[in-house]
């Protein structure tokens, strides 16, 4: 719940600078690609930090080097996160990410079924998760892609 609050409040703080001013980001996809940036640099600070051990619980078994994929798909949200911002990566990098919330998806799926915490807490459940990996979905494809 606290990513997708990093979000909302993000692409509003973002929308409200647009509104006063900042050129940068005088558009509601400008400011959704803000959002979305500073929500992926948010979640891929977990990758780096003491809650890395959370996340190697959540990767399936059957995918070896768990840790290295945990650094990796830091990495891939950090580099998904300065595409978005760049004009001439944007909508790589929108498709990208796209690509990518598909493929971490069954992580979430083992995190709700196997019941793996988060710093103690639970993993976000899979009847709010689910529609957050589809918004991100969407934000992605509507300000990178569609919008860009």
């Amino acid at each position: 719940m606290v990513v997708l609050s990093v979000l909302i409040v993000s692409i509003l703080a973002a929308r409200g600078l647009g509104a006063v001013g900042l050129d940068l980001l005088a558009s509601w996809p400008a400011s959704v690609r803000a959002g979305l940036a500073v929500m992926l640099l948010f979640t891929a600070s977990a990758h780096f930090s003491r809650m890395k051990a959370d996340l190697v619980r959540m990767v399936p078994p059957k995918i070896r080097h768990p840790l290295a994929i945990v650094y990796f798909t830091g990495v891939c949200e950090i580099a998904g996160a300065i595409g978005l911002l760049v004009p001439a990566t944007r909508q790589i990098a929108a498709l990208s990410l796209i690509v990518y919330f598909v493929v971490v998806f069954p992580a979430n799926v083992r995190a709700d079924r196997e019941r793996v915490t988060l710093r103690g807490k639970p993993a976000t459940p899979l009847w709010l998760r689910l529609p957050m990996q589809l918004l991100f979905i969407v934000l992605s494809w509507w300000s990178g892609v569609y919008r860009s």
